[in-house]
């Protein structure tokens, strides 16, 4: 990535946490030097200079500009590692703020206490789904039973989830579709058991114009499953990664992808 890729990465990524345009364009002038007056600030970030003052305000009031009051004034950033404690610090209050919120709203209507014994939901995010792995590895009581089709799928994050629940009791069981990815895998996750399946098309489908790849396969508790699968972009990466996630033990489609797991969990490894 080159300079003008990552500031203009830098300065979308600052929007995200809150910051207006102006304000991230003249923390990232700032960032690339020690100090800076307001015209300086200005030449580096395209900000006019009638608006660099009102964007350092706030960015001195958000902790992430210091300021000294000389002839002209002169502006610089806090460390890097300062401002990203600070901008994670702010947006964990906020993320705070809202759960609250949204836990404190009445129910619009009074919900009929049933139980739900077939269920079936989408999902098309790459975050979303990795945040119901999550949650269903944390909800586990007794089994996770997990395929992996590409190695891709196994970040960290989700390893430290699974060795969580390895650590309270859970019996994990984890499948790769070849060795090389099992030799990680067993390092990674000392104590959990795994194979490598003898599910062919979790690479890739024998089918032809077809390029999908199944992400992961996960079973919990023999009654919740999620299955996803994705396409890769012009540089190989995952990319347009979707899932479908099932509760119930009646459910067609756990009774389904339990049968599927369970032809893949018996097949012999190749020697």
């Amino acid at each position: 990535m080159n300079e003008a890729s990552n500031k203009q990465q830098a300065v979308e990524l600052l929007q995200e946490f809150g910051l207006k345009e102006y304000e991230a364009g003249c923390f990232v002038a700032l960032a690339r030097r020690p100090q800076g007056t307001a015209k300086e600030i200005s030449e580096t970030s395209d900000v006019p200079r009638t608006r660099v003052y009102d964007a350092i305000r706030v960015l001195e009031a958000k902790g992430l500009v210091e300021i000294q009051h000389s002839n002209p004034k002169q502006f610089r950033a806090v460390s890097v590692d300062e401002a990203i404690e600070t901008l994670r610090a702010e947006y964990e209050n906020r993320a705070e703020a809202l759960r609250q919120a949204l836990v404190g709203l009445e129910p619009a209507e009074s919900p009929e206490r049933t139980e739900v014994t077939h269920e079936v939901w989408a999902l098309s995010s790459a975050q979303g789904i990795e945040s119901r792995v999550r949650q269903l590895i944390d909800d586990a009581d007794e089994e996770i039973i997990m395929v992996v089709g590409h190695e891709d799928v196994l970040s960290d994050g989700l390893l430290g989830h699974l060795t969580a629940a390895s650590d309270r009791g859970v019996d994990i069981v984890v499948g790769t579709q070849d060795t090389a990815t099992l030799d990680g895998l067993e390092e990674r996750l000392p104590g959990v058991e795994t194979f490598v399946s003898g599910i062919e098309w979790l690479g890739h489908s024998t089918f032809p114009n077809d390029d999908t790849e199944i992400g992961r396969l996960l079973l919990v508790d023999q009654s919740s499953i999620l299955v996803s699968s994705f396409t890769r972009d012009s540089n190989g990466n995952r990319s347009h990664e979707q899932a479908v996630f099932g509760r119930g033990f009646d459910n067609g489609l756990v009774a389904i992808v339990r049968r599927l797991m369970a032809s893949g969990f018996l097949a012999p490894a190749d020697d």
